[in-house]
């Protein structure tokens, strides 16, 4: 029985050694940031858009109120700063975070957009809603319209300020939510894109703000938020939201070294652990800053062409022969891209092999493509150097007397 129980615990023993040994050290070698505490995190390169890091970056959860950046965008290139907004009833019984406007109190249309972004005030959002478009649902409809038109295709804002909401959409019930991703790329169209992108940046990087109503009879102090700002050198911009559903959510920019870094995060702690999103913010930025730099993407990419092209039904030297046009790469401009190291470019041909006559001059006959990791970053045109006549009827007797053509011999010449 002994015996027994001590083959059981080295099998145990073993067994144990072995899993430790199959289970991936997240974070190990220098293509992981590391651990994070949020549920979806997503590390993007502001420049290109491209995804450098992401952590379940494309699963849909609550954003709370890192929405009111999309509010915020669509409030500066659709108001005017010095439009009047009357305070409905509806935006005066909204939930704290709020500025406590009340019904009929009339502002600034500008000031309000340092309430909404500084504070977090969840009225503000209401009341630039109902300006813009009558109503909250109306507005919600041209946010989802502008996120599809950046690229987002897996959001949908029933509200401007990211309270948590539901909506039935025929047969099927739909979450107010986004993903990492697109959070990420709705903070690159508000930095990098966006018509009102300097106001934007103006207004987020506020530190604090006074304004009046209309009436002058009340005054509001607004102060940011965004702790990110002083943490780190460079940082740009950022939004904060919390909700019971969303947890601790963050989105923030920072440009450094001539990289511009966004960082998204969904569901990074719940009450109380409201510092989580700094650190996982501040882990995601530096992994950027020391793992990538910029690179040519012309001169990391190497490629090999054929000098020419078979041309079918081509004029050739002669009757019989083959036909062939040379071809050329068009000279682009450059165009650099944030890759980590050792990381390389793919430049593969995509095009024609043979050509048909007639051929011209400058004909586009394919693209070389230079592809980092799944995406299409650069390409460039490959174009014909000369053209192409078809054979006719005319080359054919040119070419038939040319081949018959002989000269007599001198003892026949009277």
């Amino acid at each position: 029985m002994k015996k027994i129980l001590s083959i059981a615990f080295i099998l145990v023993f073993f067994w144990g050694s072995i899993q430790k040994n199959l289970l991936p050290v997240f974070g190990a070698d220098n293509q992981s940031p590391g651990t994070l505490y949020s549920e979806s995190a997503v590390l993007m390169d502001a420049d290109s858009g491209r995804i450098l890091y992401e952590k379940n970056g494309y699963e849909q959860r609550p954003m709370a109120s890192t929405t009111k950046i999309m509010t915020c965008i669509l409030a500066l290139e659709n108001g005017k700063e010095e439009d009047i907004v009357t305070a409905s009833e509806y935006a005066a019984s909204r939930p704290k975070v709020h500025l406590g406007v009340r019904k009929g109190e009339q502002f600034r249309f500008g000031d309000l957009l340092y309430s909404l972004m500084l504070e977090s005030h969840n009225d503000t959002a209401v009341m630039l809603a109902e300006h813009l478009e009558g109503d909250v649902e109306t507005f919600a409809d041209k946010m989802n319209q502008k996120a599809k038109k950046i690229g987002c295709r897996h959001t949908f804002f029933i509200t401007p300020n990211g309270l948590d909401a539901t909506k039935k959409t025929g047969e099927n019930e739909q979450v107010h939510s986004t993903t990492a991703a697109d959070l990420a790329r709705i903070m690159r169209y508000c930095i990098k894109e966006s018509p009102q992108k300097e106001a934007f940046l103006n207004i987020t990087r506020t530190q604090s703000y006074t304004f009046w109503d209309i009436e002058k009879k009340r005054s509001f102090s607004c102060n940011n938020h965004n702790a990110f700002l002083s943490m780190m050198e460079g940082a740009l911009s950022g939004k904060t939201g919390f909700t019971a559903k969303a947890g601790y959510c963050y989105v923030g920019a920072l440009k450094r070294e001539e990289k511009t870094l966004i960082v998204a995060l969904l569901a990074c702690g719940w009450p109380n652990n409201k510092t989580y999103k700094w650190k996982d913010t501040v882990k995601l930025m530096e992994y950027g800053l020391n793992e990538y730099e910029q690179k040519s993407l012309l001169e990391q990419g190497t490629f090999s062409l054929p000098e020419t092209l078979v041309v079918e039904n081509g004029q050739a030297e002669k009757i019989g022969g083959v036909a062939s046009v040379p071809i050329k790469v068009k000279t682009i401009q450059d165009k650099t891209l944030l890759m980590r190291k050792g990381e390389s470019v793919r430049v593969i041909y995509e095009g024609k092999t043979k050509l048909s006559a007639p051929i011209k001059k400058g004909s586009c006959v394919g693209n070389l493509k230079y592809i980092v990791g799944d995406c299409v970053y650069l390409s460039r045109p490959v174009y014909t150097a000369k053209s192409v006549k078809a054979i006719d009827y005319k080359w054919c007797l040119e070419k038939i007397a040319k081949q018959w053509t002989f000269t007599f011999p001198d003892n026949m010449v009277e």
